[in-house]
């Protein structure tokens, strides 16, 4: 049985080799991965080389939104899970930190993240992955739909963050997927209004197909939200965002953009102005395939492009040839 994987090299080299076919842990199981979206992180890996302090120092197996079938399960765990198909949550903490103990599993120093250096991603024919974080998808959903489980968890992360309940007034600026997945959980969970900010028209665009007020990125905001969700990472959207924001509002920092930003500490203070960040997900997946499934968070107009794994690298790449473009997915 061969395991053909797309592995990231270097800055901007990207080969399909064929890496060992996986054997499960006493608590693990097999996936054949079917879906894989494309992430920002994934494309910044691809032209920098790292994130942070997270550097790629030796080939690694791209991608971390997928969703497959299970083949074959570990000593420990029940045989009749061959067969399912499971959206997989790309982290796997250790479970026993004060990070964990506390719910907090998001920010366990020790957690195992596909295609985070130096750890094998899951744009591969087979992956194995701890069985409590293979979840099963709804009935009906199909491979794409339940891969996009993981980027709607950071918008249900962000969603909870800002603590977002019915009668908000939620501002979202950046209509990027993340943007766009935290626009339609929040709307589910109960906010008044939902506004989307952009510089894109096309992307605004998207956003109005689905329902929200759409503003482009410069123009003046009326004021009086309760919540921003600011996803896009840019000086000027933090803030424009902050000012829009009502007295008491709750500012959530999603995107990854500048790794400084200038906030206006008056703004801050005469406000009472809340403002916190994500950094991933923790107990999130449950509500995404739920959400996904039923129909409150819709996937299909966001992923734009479908690539073969022989293809990894075209769909690495397709934001920089094609701007009217949201989410690549590479199928198996």
């Amino acid at each position: 049985m061969k395991n053909p994987s797309a592995v990231l090299r270097g800055v901007r080299d990207v080969a399909i080799e064929d890496r060992p076919v996986p054997l499960p842990a006493a608590h693990e199981v097999i996936v054949a991965v079917r879906a894989t979206g494309i992430c920002g992180s994934d494309v910044h890996y691809y032209e920098h080389g790292r994130i942070g302090d997270f550097v790629l120092e030796a080939p690694m197996v791209i991608g971390h939104e997928s969703a497959g079938v299970i083949t074959a399960v570990g000593a420990d765990i029940d045989p009749d899970r061959v067969g399912q198909v499971v959206a997989l949550e790309p982290g796997v903490p250790c479970r026993h930190c004060g990070q964990c103990l506390a719910g907090r599993y998001n920010l366990c120093p020790d957690v195992v993240f596909f295609a985070t250096p130096p750890v094998d991603g899951s744009i591969a024919g087979l992956v194995a992955i701890d069985a409590d974080f293979a979840h099963l998808a709804p009935k009906g959903l199909s491979f794409e739909q339940a891969a996009m489980a993981e980027p709607v968890s950071v918008g249900v992360w962000a969603a909870r963050k800002a603590g977002i309940t019915a009668g908000d007034r939620v501002l979202v600026t950046g209509a990027g997927p993340i943007g766009l997945f935290a626009a339609q959980v929040a709307r589910a969970q109960g906010a008044l209004a939902v506004a989307v900010t952009d510089l894109s028209e096309y992307r605004l665009g998207v956003a109005r197909e689905l329902g929200f007020t759409a503003v482009a990125a410069g123009v003046e905001l009326p004021g009086g939200y309760t919540v921003l969700l600011e996803c896009s990472g840019a000086q000027p959207a933090v803030e424009s965002g902050l000012r829009a924001l009502a007295p008491a509002g709750r500012a959530v920092l999603v995107g990854m953009g500048a790794d400084q930003v200038s906030i206006s500490v008056p703004l801050i203070q005469g406000r009472e102005l809340s403002i916190t960040g994500v950094f991933r997900y923790a107990n999130t997946y449950p509500t995404a395939l739920a959400l996904i499934a039923s129909g409150a968070v819709d996937t299909a107009p966001l992923i734009t492009h479908r690539f073969e794994l022989e293809d990894t690298e075209a769909a690495l790449t397709l934001a920089r040839r094609e701007p009217e473009s949201l989410k690549a997915v590479v199928l198996n």
